[in-house]
């Protein structure tokens, strides 16, 4: 069904997308859940670290998509997008850009991302 989703959202674009799944390296917390998957998400576009789907060992025929199965990947991040789908149909998506800004405030520099 998510692949389905994946699909349908994304179309073509879905074989240059990667995916992958924090869930089974943190746990579900119930309502803290989506929020550590953003962290891990965001922290992703700055890292430029794609986060494992831990113990993943065998592919469904229906799930054809890359998923990043086991280890960490290293690639530049543009975009990404974080989803979540809780108990009793309660489901959120956010979409994060990766935007590194330099700044200059009192001839301090800081990145801010």
């Amino acid at each position: 069904m998510e692949t389905a989703a994946i699909r349908s959202v994304f179309g073509t674009h879905t074989d240059k997308l990667a995916v992958s799944s924090t869930k089974s390296l943190h746990g579900h917390m119930l309502g803290g859940t989506s929020a550590v998957e953003a962290i891990a998400t965001v922290l992703a576009l700055k890292n430029g670290i794609l986060p494992p789907t831990a113990n993943f060992t065998e592919t469904d025929p229906e799930c054809n998509l890359d998923v990043v199965s086991n280890a960490a990947r290293t690639k530049s991040i543009g975009y990404a997008m974080s989803n979540a789908f809780a108990f009793g149909g309660l489901e959120r998506s956010f979409g994060f850009p990766s935007l590194a800004i330099d700044i200059e405030i009192n001839s301090k520099k800081f990145l801010v991302l």
